[in-house]
This record gives structure tokens, C-alpha cells and sequence, in this order.
């Protein structure tokens, strides 16, 4: 062929090129599971529902829609139950989940640290606030989340802990002899007092005082009201063992991979903002709650300040000890409790017992 042939050969090709419509990437949907252990009667669970969800879903629709996601949802335990949704986000059984790190301690023993540490801070922004500095600042503890396969979207803060009893409870001595429900780590909170700690959940309180099994629990008023467990240990004792951290919203991590940064994006934001609403409607409802129950007949008793560090002082330093048994693990237990004491202490906080001295 001669060249001046294939000159405008070659010019009709790259015009043909350069005229040609860009491929974009084709839209796509998203069938995830979101679930947690705990029924919808709980905050953490109504609010994954009714704000996280759908919210998501509007600010994929604002984007452009491009991107859809078909949700099933599963609570209360029917996918996974509680102490089983960190597994199963992790092996994508589940996509979105709520992860109890409370019953997780063996695997996620950093985020327990407020558990370990009790007599803390009534105020669950202060709590949640420093966990979020500790993961910030801590890579330990943000690994508890990374190397389980998943990302973390935001957290949980309970209201301050007291004791329902099926018996008066007007100082620590009273618990002395008696069985006592507690989750995970807050079974350390009644040590040294001369209680029994049986290890329960929040899905068993009612049905275990009632028979017998123990006789009251330990657990956030929010959370008394509703499961109604009042009804079987009418006598509350505000102890204010603190607010405590007890989860968090995860996503598993293959999955937040295949997203396109802007939904990546739009899950962090959201997350983020689930938690601050949860810890708002916490605190809004913990007092509402305890009015309630003492409208149904519920006795309330406030332990005062003296004998709440009565009861701080009969405990063996379990945090330090704590702190101690990380260290011995490789874990920078120390640096998380002192951590988390110093977050407190900067946001106003007088403990009635300096742990770490």
C-alpha cells in the first residue's frame, strides 16, 4: 500500500477512537445481611434498622442511584447469635453486624478495657469519645477489628450499669451470699464483695431470676426496662458502675473492598453518625427508663459517693491486673488503660479510684 493511503487510513482510525462514547462502569446492586444477636428492642439494633439502613440507602439514591443494595436483616439472634456475629462477618456469612465486644473478650481483649475498669464516667459521650482516641492512637486496638477480616463503622456506649436484685440492695455488703448475673468482664465488678458471678446475657435476665438461676443482674437501665426485668428484681440499686463500651457496627472487609470509594464513604459517614445518635438516645432514655420502672413499682435506691468507693476499694485492682495479663500477651495493656483512665480524667472525670497509681 502506498503511504499516502495509509496516512488517512490511519486518521480515520483515530478519529474513530477519539469519537467513540466512554464505557462507564456499570451500575450495580448489592445484596447484603445486616444482623446482630440482640432483638430490635435494643437501641443498637432499633437504630441499625431505622436510621443506618435507610440512610445508606438515601445517600446511595442522592449519588446518582447507580448503586443499589437489597437488604435481608436478621436479628435476634436468627443468623447469628450473640458472641457469634464477630465469626460470621468475618467469614461473610454476614455483611453488616453488630459485634457485642463484650463477648469477645478473648479475641478483642482491648476493647474491653472500659469493662475492666469500672466506676468510671456516667457520661456515655466521654466513654465513647475516648475509645475512639484509643483506636485512633493505638493501632492494637484497631487491629482487634482489622485482623478479624472487617471494618469498623462506629460504636456503642451503654448508659451507666446498677444492680436489679430480687432482694434490697442499699450498700455493697448487702450482695454478699448472692447470685449475681453478670456479662463478660463485669463479673470482676462484684469480686472481693462475696457475690457469686453466673455469666448471662441480656436474653436470659428474666427467665433466669425467675426460675432461680441467679437473683438479680447487673446491666444498664435502658436495657432493664426493656426486657422488663424489673418485674423479677424489683429493687434497683444505682451504683453507676459507669457507661460503658460495648460494641460496634462492622462491616466485613471484601465486601467494603468491592465498593466504590464514594460508598465507602457514605458507610464511614453514616456509621459514624449511627453512633452519635445511639449515644444520644441512650442517654436520652436512661432516665426515662429508670421513671418508668419505678412508675411500674420498681424500688430505686442511689448508692451515695462514700459507698461507692467503699465498693470500688473492696475490689482487687482488676484493672491493673488486667493490664498486667495483656502485657504478658504482647498487648499494650497498660498504655490502653492508662489511655482510657487519662481520656476520662481530661473530660472532667474525678474517679473515686485511681487504678493506675
Amino acid at each position: 500500500m502506498k503511504a499516502w493511503r495509509i496516512i488517512p487510513l490511519i486518521a480515520i482510525m483515530v478519529g474513530l477512537f477519539l469519537t467513540t462514547p466512554t464505557i462507564t462502569a456499570q451500575a450495580k446492586t448489592y445484596r447484603l445481611t445486616a444482623a446482630a444477636g440482640h432483638p430490635p428492642i435494643f437501641l443498637w439494633v432499633t437504630l441499625t434498622r431505622d436510621y443506618f439502613i435507610p440512610e445508606v440507602n438515601k445517600r446511595l439514591a442522592a449519588a446518582g442511584g447507580k448503586d443499589k443494595i437489597i437488604w435481608n436483616q436478621a436479628y435476634g439472634g436468627t443468623v447469628a447469635k450473640l458472641g457469634g456475629v464477630l465469626e460470621a462477618v468475618e467469614e461473610g456469612i454476614v455483611d453488616v453486624g453488630f459485634v457485642g465486644t463484650i463477648f469477645e473478650a478473648p479475641k478483642m481483649p482491648l476493647h474491653n478495657v472500659t469493662y475492666m475498669t469500672p466506676f468510671g464516667s456516667k457520661d456515655i459521650f466521654k466513654v465513647v469519645d475516648t475509645i475512639a482516641e484509643l483506636q485512633a492512637n493505638i493501632p492494637a486496638v484497631a487491629r482487634e477489628w482489622t485482623k478479624y477480616n472487617q471494618v469498623y463503622l462506629g460504636g456503642v456506649g451503654l448508659d451507666t450499669y446498677g444492680i436489679l436484685t430480687n432482694f434490697p440492695v442499699k450498700t455493697v455488703d448487702d450482695i454478699n451470699g448472692h447470685k449475681i448475673a453478670a456479662p463478660g468482664p463485669s463479673a470482676n465488678w462484684i469480686k472481693g464483695t462475696g457475690a457469686v458471678a453466673v455469666a448471662a446475657n441480656l436474653n436470659t435476665y428474666y427467665n433466669g431470676i425467675k426460675t432461680g438461676v441467679f437473683e438479680g443482674t447487673l446491666t444498664f437501665m435502658t436495657a432493664g426496662a426493656a426486657i422488663k426485668v424489673y418485674e423479677v428484681a424489683p429493687y434497683i440499686c444505682m451504683v453507676n458502675f459507669g457507661a460503658q463500651f460495648a460494641g460496634g457496627l462492622s462491616v466485613n472487609k471484601d465486601i467494603f473492598d468491592s465498593f466504590p470509594p464514594y460508598m465507602q464513604k457514605i458507610f464511614k459517614d453514616v456509621g459514624a453518625e449511627w453512633s452519635r445518635k445511639l449515644a444520644q438516645a441512650q442517654a436520652d432514655k436512661a432516665e426515662g427508663a429508670l421513671k418508668a420502672m419505678q412508675k411500674a413499682g420498681a424500688k430505686v435506691t442511689f448508692l451515695s459517693d462514700v459507698e461507692r468507693k467503699r465498693w470500688a476499694d473492696k475490689l482487687p485492682n482488676v484493672p491493673m491486673n488486667w493490664a498486667r495479663a495483656m502485657e504478658k500477651k504482647g498487648l499494650p495493656g497498660k498504655k490502653v488503660l492508662e489511655g482510657y483512665l487519662n481520656g476520662l480524667r481530661k473530660r472532667g472525670v474525678v474517679l473515686v479510684r485511681d487504678w493506675d497509681k
